[in-house]
């Protein structure tokens, strides 16, 4: 069993945190989440376009952007990062461009000796799988798909060809932070894609809250919250990392108390 398949198998909902790499102090905001109880993280790797994320997150990334980060340093935080915390499963979110301009097997061999344990590419689609796919599987590392509410029963299979890891399932048709789908919504999807895999499903876009993290817990095991902790090193600066674990925990003791609702 890998970190990522432990995370998701301790009998109760899993909290998925997400912060921008470079967008202040990455290693504290990083040791904060850990701190607050996230069993898994996604590091985001800061892009120029990043066209599926909301204002929070674009404006993240162009603080990190402006503040000289590249690839290299997004993988020595992640380096750094594997040998404070040997067991949290650590996954890196971001964009085609940054992952396979080196070759994706650069990528992947890097992301490898980094200790990263999964990746999640917003703008390769699974029609695409080769252009990135084979070297993360090559290397063992965990190819993270999303699936929307536009993913008909049609495309959902290739979707889930190649997954692993768990399957993101993005609740709202359109950027992250803005929006919230409705639980009854979320509930119909999880089960339409349990149905479907044996991958664990988390779900993420608009989980700003504990009372929406807990609700979302009782029918998802995943839940992911990205926004609401980038808005804090914004608004916080040098102090963002107290704000952060804070949140953190508020959200993690929603989500683990959260009890699941019978499929």
């Amino acid at each position: 069993m890998n970190r990522l398949s432990a995370a998701f198998a301790k009998g109760r909902p899993a909290f998925v945190a997400f912060i921008t790499a470079g967008d202040g102090d990455t290693a504290a905001n990083l040791d904060a989440l850990v701190d607050g109880g996230a069993d898994v993280i996604e590091l985001g790797m800061p892009f120029t376009d990043p066209m599926a994320d909301g204002p929070a997150i674009q404006a993240a990334n162009l603080r990190s952007l402006g503040a000289g980060t590249t690839t290299r340093d997004v993988l020595m935080i992640a380096n750094e990062f594997r040998e404070r915390h040997p067991d949290v499963p650590l996954v890196l979110m971001g964009y085609a461009n940054p992952m396979i301009r080196r070759g994706p097997e650069w990528f992947a061999a890097e992301a490898k000796g980094c200790g990263i344990d999964g990746v999640i590419c917003v703008d390769i689609p699974p029609e695409e799988d080769d252009a990135l796919g084979p070297a993360l599987r090559a290397e063992g590392i965990d190819l993270i798909r999303l699936a929307t509410p536009t993913t008909d029963a049609a495309r959902l299979p290739a979707v889930l060809e190649g997954s692993s890891g768990f399957v993101y399932y993005v609740s709202v048709a359109g950027i992250t932070g803005l929006q919230q789908a409705a639980t009854d919504s979320i509930a119909s999807a999880v089960a339409r894609l349990k149905a479907a895999t044996d991958l664990p499903i988390a779900v993420g876009f608009g989980v700003r809250t504990p009372d929406q993290a807990a609700a979302i817990a009782r029918v998802a095991d995943g839940v992911v919250v990205g926004s609401a902790l980038v808005e804090l090193c914004d608004r916080h600066g040098a102090h963002a990392p107290e704000h952060i674990r804070a949140l953190a925990a508020s959200i993690s003791e929603a989500v683990h108390a959260a009890k699941r609702e019978p499929a």
